[in-house]
């Protein structure tokens, strides 16, 4: 075990604990985590933690606004990525999301709980508007060219989240019946995307 004096330079003690704490969510679920154990974890005193984390809320308020961020990045590379045209960056984005859902289930749970949580962290609420605003501007820039019809682009996004969430929550309970993740997404978008454009 390293030295219980062990420096950490440039803030890396923060991100220690923070990639500690996801990992302890993924395993043992929120209630395994608490800075006492992330200390020991990590070879540092039980008292460092604090100099990052106040307590285990700070902890894991830093931990959800850091999963909206990987969760941004993951949506923006797939839009950057993507055709340039608003059906492609629609299933870029729900098969980005979807990947991220699977492959951090117990993170987005968390990450949902706390955006909508009273009281909860300016922000944990801020990151948490970046996903939804991308796929409102997709939406809006679909209507702009005339691809799609009218519509709250909001209420629209709002549906397509919720739609590609129920994907990968299916797939996450193993009741695709022999289909793959790809196709079950693919189909969904397609779907989504013939009732948007249906008169």
């Amino acid at each position: 075990m390293p030295d219980l004096e062990q420096p950490y330079h440039h803030g890396s003690l923060r991100q220690v604990l923070l990639t500690r704490a996801e990992s302890t969510l993924e395993e043992d679920g929120v209630d395994g985590i608490s800075l006492r154990r992330l200390a020991r974890e990590a070879g540092v005193s039980h008292a460092a933690p604090s100099k990052h984390f106040r307590d285990r809320q700070a902890l894991l308020d830093a931990l959800v606004e850091q999963g909206f961020r990987r969760l941004t990045e993951a949506l923006e590379q797939a839009f950057d990525e993507a055709e340039p045209h608003a059906r492609a960056r629609l299933g870029a984005l729900a098969s980005a999301y979807v990947t991220f859902a699977l492959t951090h289930r117990e993170l987005l749970a968390l990450m949902y709980s706390s955006k909508q949580a009273p009281g909860a962290a300016a922000a944990v609420v801020e990151a948490g508007r970046t996903p939804m605003d991308l796929t409102v501007r997709i939406v809006t820039e679909a209507q702009a060219a005339g691809d799609i019809g009218p519509g709250d682009p909001l209420h629209i996004a709002l549906v397509a989240f919720a739609t590609f969430h129920g994907v990968a929550a299916v797939a996450a309970g193993g009741m695709l019946y022999g289909a793959s993740v790809d196709e079950v997404v693919t189909a969904a978008s397609d779907t989504f995307w013939r009732g948007l454009t249906r008169e």
